[in-house]
């Protein structure tokens, strides 16, 4: 291709540059990993420029060109922004389980009241839940699981072409799935806190009357919230091992992978 031949194809390439930048772009702001609000904007900005700079040239005989109407560009541009933002959504839910059984092991064992400013749950969490939060985020990047989803939306184009229609209620589907598979993710992980809690109310309530004149919750709030620190200590390498295999799992079922 010589100079002029390159000029003219240049709005036509522009156009498929900022068409696969819609679908990484709008996946890479809630990729698990790469989209932390811990990462800068700048580095977000410059992988995902990388990621179309490696998928254009696969990717450019199957593009579409320009549409003739504005109306139509900005559906296509629209349909693209959708499909990264669920794509991107698909694999955040489960990356999610493990805050939420974070939050949930906080109530268990008496530290609710311990609030840290948490991004990924919009408020203050505990502060068990910004930790576990923030070791899945750990994981994800240091084994590699982040790499899947990235595969999973290069494939992408396999399944949901780059012109082609969002079925919504199939993807409003998916998404209802990988949330119930999210809740049921952080339901077993957060188990063996939720019978230690059990338990020790149990134990509590059999002490309150055996010994009426105890003061029970000065001694059950201390021992609950020592036993449940001390018993997550103990369980935290299997607890985020499982959590690791289930994502490894569950990111392997994305759309154009599964």
């Amino acid at each position: 291709m010589n100079a002029a031949e390159f000029l003219q194809a240049l709005p036509h390439l522009a156009f498929q540059a900022v068409l696969v930048m819609c679908r990484v772009g709008a996946c890479g702001m809630v990729l698990p990993g790469i989209g932390e609000t811990e990462v800068s904007s700048s580095i977000r900005l410059g992988l995902a420029l990388a990621v179309v700079a490696l998928l254009l040239p696969g990717l450019e005989p199957v593009l579409p060109r320009e549409p003739a109407t504005v109306a139509a560009t900005l559906q296509l541009v629209g349909t693209e922004l959708a499909i990264g933002l669920w794509l991107g959504w698909l694999a955040r839910l489960m990356v999610f389980a493990l805050t939420i059984a974070g939050q949930t092991i906080g109530f268990f064992i008496g530290l609710a009241s311990v609030l840290t400013p948490d991004p990924t749950v919009g408020s203050g969490g505990t502060a068990i839940g910004r930790f576990l939060g923030m070791a899945g985020t750990v994981l994800v990047l240091s084994t590699g699981l982040y790499a899947i989803p990235l595969r999973a939306l290069a494939e992408s184009y396999e399944v949901l072409p780059a012109g082609g229609p969002l079925a919504l209620g199939g993807a409003a589907e998916t998404v209802a799935a990988a949330t119930a598979a999210s809740f049921s993710l952080a339901l077993r992980l957060s188990a063996p806190l939720l019978l230690l809690s059990l338990l020790l109310q149990m134990g509590s309530g059999l002490l309150a009357r055996v010994a009426p004149q105890a003061q029970v919750y000065i001694l059950a709030a201390p021992a609950q919230t020592l036993a449940g620190v001390a018993l997550l200590a103990v369980i935290l390498p299997a607890l985020l091992a499982h959590w690791a295999e289930a994502v490894r799992a569950a990111f392997s079922l994305l759309p154009g992978l599964g």
